[in-house]
């Protein structure tokens, strides 16, 4: 397997006639997905998407691919295909429209109707194409064609990019399940196909690279989702992505098989599912979904609430249930059905939510303790069957973590692909497609962006830095004033402290300490006030250090008196 290697430099000018595959987002991380293939001068973009923050990122609301390797050739742009709509495929689209508006956004119908009630949001209205399965289109040198896959959301796509240089063909987010509820499976027809007429390089979806076997049916849900509603001696309420239309189909059917009225919790719910429904992905039994206050009518057993909220975020109709701060208040023997997965790295809040409820006399049912969730993604089984039937020349492992790509790179070699030909990559980093070989030729920046608030990239690293530090050490402030001639303190300085655990006398022994440094400052001629205040933070900080074991923020100001 080539990997990739720190010490890579920027990558040099493409080859002519041949294709640059760029991730700037998605490899080493479950989110942020965006690849840009360049050809013949031209820039194709697959996807473009925003990563969840971690509890180490705080006031961060979500992480943005880095744009800056393609801003300068945002003209060379002929379009973005969307493969699905999910958040971590669509989220950033409208940010990169509004670096140039035009950019025409391809995608099926329900992938474009999400992105357009988002872009509604953010004042944007897209140039969009709409595509389907079978469809093949040119944009600029890029010929693609539209392959139907099974995922956790309906209407998803694969995409198979032919040019010169060769045929890539990228699965997008992926599953293989035989029974799907809307009986759209993946088309391993097409991929046979394609895999006859050569692939050169595929691009396949790693999440669930490390499990083995296959991923179980959506259908097999049923039983679980059923019993609950069968059970259930008050109110069911469930919580879901709101962009899990199948999930919520069975969630709909269920009720209604057991006599169950549905109100739909929360603003993107409302939302999605009132898109979904409009162009017929969910089908509605006539008289079941009725609005909150007809609910509030009916007698507990005949209610069910479908809300957002499944992965435990802060202001998702679930987590204030369980915080007691919503209209719907959970009470002893209402049942409420978790029918999602746990995100890594949101465990924590996810149980937090769970025993919130629980603690309010609700009985919680989720996939630790019931059948209520399957995977959107294939399995080992499955990524192996897909090898054998494309028998790529080159594979790329694409949307998961190092964990992830690293398990199904061995996959592939395990079906006969040359180890050599099986490239892991980073962010950034520069796969040259040329002559039928492909390699890593260098990379290009992709780091996090943050959006915070109403700044784009505003917060960076070191702000996050001083943010934890905030959270976990405490601010110092320091008032000097300094006598201009002598250089030396005209009184005692003031210090103001948060979140430093301190009483009246803590600081005492820091003013010899800042007198020194004064002292010394005034030796050497030093009187800018700015070099001062370093000074005086680096003492006072080390100082706090040695006697606390505590590194607060120091923020100095110096007065000339």
């Amino acid at each position: 397997m080539s990997h990739p290697h720190p010490e890579l430099k920027a990558a040099p000018p493409l080859p002519a006639g041949g294709l640059r595959v760029v991730a700037l987002g998605g490899l080493g991380e479950i989110g942020r997905n965006m690849t840009v293939f360049e050809h013949a001068g031209k820039l194709l973009i697959v996807d473009c998407g925003v990563l969840f923050p971690e509890e180490t990122q705080p006031g961060v609301d979500v992480i943005l691919p880095d744009f800056t390797s393609i801003r300068d050739r945002l003209d060379d742009v002929v379009a973005v295909v969307l493969t699905h709509g999910h958040e971590d495929h669509i989220g950033a689209v409208p940010y990169l429209l509004r670096e140039r508006s035009d950019i025409p956004v391809v995608g099926s119908k329900l992938t474009l109707a999400f992105l357009e009630a988002k872009l509604k949001e953010h004042g944007i209205r897209p140039r969009t194409v709409r595509v389907r399965e079978g469809d093949r289109r040119g944009f600029g040198p890029f010929d693609c064609e539209f392959v139907a896959v099974n995922h956790s959301i309906p209407d998803s796509l694969a995409i198979a990019i032919r040019t010169p240089a060769g045929m890539v063909l990228h699965t997008g987010d992926f599953k293989m399940d035989q029974f799907p509820l809307d009986e759209r499976i993946t088309d391993l027809r097409a991929f046979a196909r394609l895999g006859e007429e050569g692939v050169d390089l595929f691009l396949t979806d790693s999440t669930n690279a490390e499990v083995p076997g296959f991923t179980t049916s959506e259908r097999d849900l049923n039983p679980a989702i059923e019993q609950v509603m069968r059970t259930a001696p008050r109110r069911v309420i469930v919580s879901s992505f709101a962009s899990h239309v199948h999930r919520i189909q069975q969630v709909l059917d269920a009720a209604h098989q057991y006599g169950r009225k549905v109100a739909f919790v929360g603003r993107s719910m409302v939302r999605n599912m009132g898109i979904a429904r409009e162009l017929g992905y969910l089908k509605v039994p006539s008289g079941l979904i009725v609005s909150l206050r007809e609910l509030e009518k009916l007698p507990d057993n005949k209610i069910t609430l479908v809300c957002t909220g499944s992965q435990g975020e802060p202001m998702a109709a679930l987590s204030r249930m369980a915080n007691r701060d919503h209209m719907i208040r959970i009470g002893k023997g209402d049942t409420v059905l978790l029918a999602s997965s746990l995100i890594p790295g949101n465990e924590n809040a996810i149980y937090r939510v769970i025993n919130g409820l629980t603690r309010w006399g609700a009985h919680v049912v989720h996939k630790g303790n019931a059948k209520v969730h399957v995977s959107g993604h294939a399995s080992a089984g499955e990524l192996v069957y897909c090898y054998n039937i494309v028998k790529p020349r080159h594979v790329m492992p694409v949307h998961g973590e190092w964990r992830h790509l690293r398990a199904n790179g061995d996959l592939a070699i395990r079906t006969g692909v040359d180890p050599d030909r099986v490239i892991i990559a980073e962010d950034g980093v520069v796969v040259d497609l040329v002559d039928g070989r492909a390699s890593i030729t260098g990379k290009v920046p992709a780091g996090y962006v943050y959006v915070d608030g109403m700044t784009v990239g505003g917060a960076t690293e070191a702000s996050l830095k001083d943010r934890l530090t905030l959270a976990e050490e405490g601010v110092v402030t320091v008032v000097a004033i300094v006598d201009a001639d002598t250089g030396a303190l005209a009184e005692a300085p003031d210090f103001l402290a948060r979140g430093f655990v301190h009483d009246d006398t803590t600081f005492e022994p820091v003013v010899p300490v800042i007198e020194k440094v004064l002292a010394k400052a005034a030796e050497e001629g030093v009187g800018d006030a700015h070099q001062l205040e370093q000074l005086i933070a680096r003492a006072v900080a080390s100082w706090a250090f040695r006697t606390h074991r505590r590194k607060p923020l120091i923020i100095p100001v110096i007065i000339d008196a």
